[in-house]
């Protein structure tokens, strides 16, 4: 249905060079307008020092990190793989060095522009030319996390996005002269203290929840004597025919010595096959989204390198899920991604909150007696992604089939060690549900001093 969007000749000369259509929309209009509203109202050009958009440097497979788009999110830095540079490009970029309390925003996307964190330590790191940096002065009014909070607001991304430009060219961008002329309202300093307190605890939760995740798996590879474990890497090496005949593989890659070394490796522990101690394995089913269903589905999307995803899960009817018992998931259920770039990846489901796994996620429920938290972290350690690699299949797209994760050799521990290790990545869990509500928290706090300065 076409739109028509109308504006005053004064709003066409408040705007300066922009009489984009775009620009104009109702929502923009709407939130300049409340924010604009309140007293002493500021401009992200004014509280900055620094407002600039990255660099163009030369990248190499490995070196010193630079920061790309796909490493800044709502809520973390570095989610994905960095770019990285030479000592000698670094040293010649010195001047896009990050520092701590920078904040980092995404200047060109697709489909988003305007994610933003702040850098939380002093790490070595440039940025690229499609992330932006905002440095605020040293007497600045507002907060770094104040800051940062206020544009993750509704208010705040629909005021980004209207700096934006490019939407109809296929790659939305930033434009730097229009964010340094972002609106800010100035918070009673009081307030920012509170705002500030909430979200350091929030970091604070979030490292603790590394933490515990990290001693999760030092644990596991000292019991398993993974820390010591050197592979082969030889330059050739020969299968005998009747392992292929046994396993019906013909690829190289099914017959790596490292994955036999491995195996070997763990014939000195209580070994088991997948097969002999689940009692469930399949994947799900293709869903059907529903915007306000009632139950939670879990695609391979919601696996992540430590956790599901469960603030960002999508949702289905009750009748959608009623009808899909195959997929349903358990409490403790193994949930792993079984098709694509993350293949492997494994997650332990891990509330009693009613769910359906979707076609490219795979349900593994164990036997009574064994913990599926430290079983999960068998699956993320080398000895789930070596098997992964062996028996993982196609060329275009990797695939990791319910029979082939029953062929899986895993290490079965003390019960003692199996719940130490369960506990500590339980822990983590909650530790980052703790920093995701103290994170919300302070951000819903932004959000009523903005609407109850605007309502003054």
């Amino acid at each position: 249905m076409p739109i028509c969007t109308t504006t005053t000749a004064s709003q066409l000369q408040s705007s300066f060079i922009r009489i984009d259509a775009e620009f104009f929309k109702p929502e923009y209009i709407e939130a300049s307008s409340q924010i604009n509203s309140i007293p002493g109202i500021s401009h992200l050009g004014k509280v900055a020092e620094r407002i600039t958009q990255g660099s163009n440097p030369k990248f190499l497979e490995s070196g010193l990190p630079c920061v790309n788009g796909k490493n800044v999110y709502f809520g973390t830095m570095e989610e994905g793989e960095p770019n990285y540079v030479s000592p000698t490009e670094f040293e010649r970029l010195s001047g896009y060095i990050l520092k701590r309390n920078d904040l980092v925003i995404t200047l060109k996307h697709a489909t988003k522009v305007g994610r933003v964190w702040i850098v939380e330590n002093h790490k070595p790191r440039i940025f690229s030319r499609n992330i932006g940096l905002v440095r605020l002065r040293a007497d600045s009014p507002i907060r770094h996390s104040v800051l940062l909070l206020y544009l993750w607001t509704k208010a705040g991304q629909l005021l980004i996005d209207r700096c934006a430009t490019g939407g109809t060219t296929g790659q939305i961008t930033l434009s730097m002269s229009e964010l340094r002329r972002l609106p800010i309202p100035l918070i009673a300093e009081k307030h920012q203290i509170e705002i500030d307190s909430l979200f350091w605890r929030s970091r604070n939760a979030a490292r603790n929840a590394i933490s515990s995740y990290e001693k999760a798996q030092q644990v596991l590879e000292f019991e398993l004597g993974l820390d010591n474990l050197t592979f082969q890497k030889p330059v050739g090496y020969t299968a005998r025919f009747s392992d292929l005949e046994i396993s019906r593989r013909s690829d190289p890659q099914h017959y790596q010595p490292r994955f036999q070394q491995l195996t070997d490796h763990l014939s000195s522990f209580r070994i088991e096959r997948v097969r002999s101690i689940r009692t469930y394995n399949r994947r799900g089913l293709q869903p059907i989204y529903m915007q306000n269903g009632k139950v939670d589905v879990i695609n391979s999307q919601h696996l992540g390198p430590t956790h599901i995803d469960y603030e960002g899960l999508q949702r289905t009817s009750a009748t959608a899920y009623a009808a899909a018992p195959e997929a349903h998931i358990q409490r403790d259920d193994l949930l792993i991604y079984t098709t694509g770039a993350y293949i492997g990846r494994t997650n332990v489901y891990l509330s009693d909150a009613p769910a359906m796994a979707s076609n490219h996620v795979n349900i593994l429920r164990l036997r009574p007696g064994i913990d599926a938290a430290y079983m999960a972290m068998v699956f993320q350690s080398v000895v789930g992604q070596f098997q992964t690699q062996k028996f993982a299949r196609g060329s275009a797209q990797a695939e990791l089939y319910p029979a082939d994760i029953d062929r899986f050799v895993v290490p079965l521990i003390d019960c003692k060690q199996q719940k130490a290790i369960g506990d500590l990545v339980r822990e983590s869990l909650g530790k980052q549900q703790e920093s995701r509500r103290l994170l919300e928290q302070a951000k819903a706090r932004v959000e009523q001093l903005i609407e109850e300065a605007a309502r003054a």
